[in-house]
This record gives structure tokens, sequence and C-alpha cells, in this order.
């Protein structure tokens, strides 16, 4: 036997999943994984649709709305072609800036509506800093514990929640409780995802009942005590606090199982459901589309999800695992907050529909997660 046919299985041998005789395809060139990009694509077309019949037909709402998603497509695909490693690398860098950014809140942002979250950059605009940590928080826990055995020790454990409890505060203190409660479910997405045992996830629980009291009476401001209680009761303020969540109920049902048919609400067109194009437009939609419609977008949803958790199980290394996996929850906990909230079941925050509700910082912060996770999956 030569010794090329000797040891000719070694160049066909699997190397990170792939054999080394394989041919990338067009996609894997380009980075892009078709699966997910397709399912992006008809969920953008099918918030595109709601809006226009969500904000009274304005096409100038639309058309920023469509300038969102190419921006945001863009910016996906772009990050897309930057390998893992380097957004590893970059981790703690970026929570760092973050973490200073919403410092600089505190001491000089801007008031609206009541509340500090934006810092105006002169010739750019305002900015959001609370928006960074969507992407940083689970990048840097993940690039903390990838670094390490797992599962994390104790002390690991407790430093990761040091790490994620710094932005939740900051932002709490905005107050945003809405927007800290999403970035402190995505650092302990990681955490979880780590493969903590039952003991460490049974004393978090305790730890969490504990600490819920405390927060009720030293950390909520009276407004979100207000909607708390509104949740429980919503009948007792109907013409103040309760509005909200009777129109968007009042909405869903009369919906029913196939709906009005476009362009034929009334709860949106009447200007009696709140918001009807931004946090409550699954209201809006609900009631044209009905029972239908909205099992279609679930399913359109579920399908992101699955397609993140497919690309984070075939993942091999640590940090694109956890990375993917807390991104794909995130985005879930994103849309099963706003169903709650608009059905009843969830007190109101101002966590808008993801790739529906109008928008365009929280469009091309969720395409950049996504640029993210398909940077996870084609480069191997």
């Amino acid at each position: 036997m030569s010794p090329s046919s000797q040891y000719k299985f070694l160049r066909q041998a699997p190397r990170d999943g792939l054999s080394t005789a394989m041919q990338p395809s067009r996609f894997q060139k380009l980075h892009i994984d078709p699966w997910l990009c397709t399912f992006l694509i008809l969920n953008a077309c099918l918030g595109l649709t709601v809006l226009y019949s969500a904000s009274a037909q304005d096409v100038g709402l639309v058309t920023k709305q469509a300038m969102s998603f190419a921006i945001g497509f863009a910016v996906m695909i772009t990050l897309a072609q930057i390998p893992p490693k380097v957004y590893q690398a970059f981790s703690p860098y970026f929570y760092a800036f973050g973490v200073l950014a919403l410092i600089s809140v505190m001491v000089f942002g801007e008031i609206r509506m009541g509340a500090k979250r934006w810092i105006d950059i002169p010739g750019f605009g305002s900015v959001q800093p609370s928006e960074f940590m969507k992407i940083g928080m689970p990048m840097m826990i993940a690039w903390f514990l990838s670094r390490k055995p797992l599962p994390p020790s104790f002390m690991n454990v407790i430093l990761s929640l040091v790490l994620i409890g710094i932005p939740f505060l900051l932002i709490a203190e905005q107050p945003d409780l809405g927007t800290s409660v999403l970035i402190l479910a995505s650092g302990m997405f990681v955490l979880f995802l780590s493969g903590l045992s039952w003991k460490m996830i049974g004393a978090a629980l305790i730890g969490a009942g504990i600490i819920i009291p405390i927060a009720w009476e030293f950390l909520l401001h009276d407004y979100q005590r207000q909607r708390v209680l509104t949740l429980l009761n919503p009948e007792a303020d109907a013409l103040g606090t309760g509005w909200n969540i009777i129109q968007s109920k009042t909405a869903i049902g009369s919906g029913g199982f196939s709906g009005k048919g476009f362009l034929e609400g009334t709860q949106s067109h009447l200007h009696f459901l709140p918001e009807g194009h931004t946090d409550f437009i699954i209201a809006a939609f609900s009631e044209e589309f009905g029972l239908i419609g909205v099992t279609i977008l679930i399913l359109l949803y579920f399908a992101i999800i699955f397609r993140t958790f497919q690309i984070g199980m075939n993942c091999f290394h640590n940090y694109g695992r956890l990375v993917a996996g807390a991104l794909g929850l995130s985005f879930f906990v994103y849309v099963f907050v706003n169903a709650g909230m608009v059905s009843g079941i969830l007190p109101v925050v101002g966590v808008p529909l993801p790739f529906m509700s109008y928008g365009g910082t929280a469009i091309i912060t969720l395409m950049a997660t996504f640029g993210l996770v398909m940077s996870i999956h084609t480069h191997r």
C-alpha cells in the first residue's frame, strides 16, 4: 500500500463538522443562513403589511420602517462576515463601553416623558445606550464562562451575577423596567445554558422570592406599581390606567377566528386602541386577521427561534453555543412579554413586538443579533 493511499482517510476526515473535500455552498461563501434569512424576510414583509393598516395607511411611516429593515439587513449581512473569534475577543470591551454609556446617561442624559434614557450626540442624534446591552450582555457572560470549564463553579456564577446586575440596575434606574428585565433575562439565559445545577437554580428562585418584595418597596416607581395592580384588576380604573388593557383585549376578541379583514379593523382605525402601530400592534393584527393570522405569526416566530437553537446546537465551541442559545431565548422573551402585555397576562411595559412594531432602533438591534448568529453558523 502506497503512503498516499495509506493516509488517504486523513484528508477526508471531518474538520469542525465538515469534510475537507466538501465545497462550500454559495450561501456559506456569503456567510448567510438561507433558512433564517427567509424567515426574517417573511416576518419583515408581514410587519410592513400590518403597519400599513395599523398606522391608518400612513405611507411615510411604512417607508421609514422599510428603510430601517433595509439598514438592518445590511447590518446583519455585514456582521455575519466577521468570525465569532473576533466577537469573542471584542466582548469585554463592548460590555465596558455599554456600561460607560449607561453611566453617561445618568450624568448628562436627556429626559423624555419622565425617563432619562437617551444621549444626544451633536450631528448624529439621540442614542439609547440600553439597546447596546441587548447584545453586549449575552456576549460578555458567554465570553466570561467559555474561558472556564463548564458547568461553571460557584464563584464564577457569583461573578457572572455581578456582571449581569450592574447594567440591570443602571437601566432600571432610568427608569426602564421592561428593558432592564429583558437584559437581565439575556444574561441569566447564558448562565442557564452553561449547565447550572438544579441546586443553584433552586437557590436562585428562592433568592428571587426574597428580592421581589424589596424591589417592590424600594426599586419600583409609583407608576410601575400601578401597572402591576392594574394587571390584577383592569376594570378598577377603566377610564384611566386600565384603558390600555381593556381596549387591547376588546380588539383581540373582536377578531374572532378569521378576523375582520385587511384594513377593516375598527379599534385601531378609530383610535380606541392605544399605540396601535407600536407596542399594541398585535392587537390590531388580531382584529384584522383573527386566530388564523396570529397562529401564522406564532409559527413564524417559532421557526426563527428553532433555527437559532439549531445553529447553537451545531456549533463546535462553547462561546457560540452560549451566545446563539441565549439570543434565541431572548427573542422568545421579547415576543412573550409583548404578547402577554397586550393580552392582559403581564403588566404594561414598553417592549415592542419584534419586526412588527414601528421603531428603527429595535429592528436594527435585532438584525445585528441575527448577524452574529449567522456568523456562528457559517464560520467553521
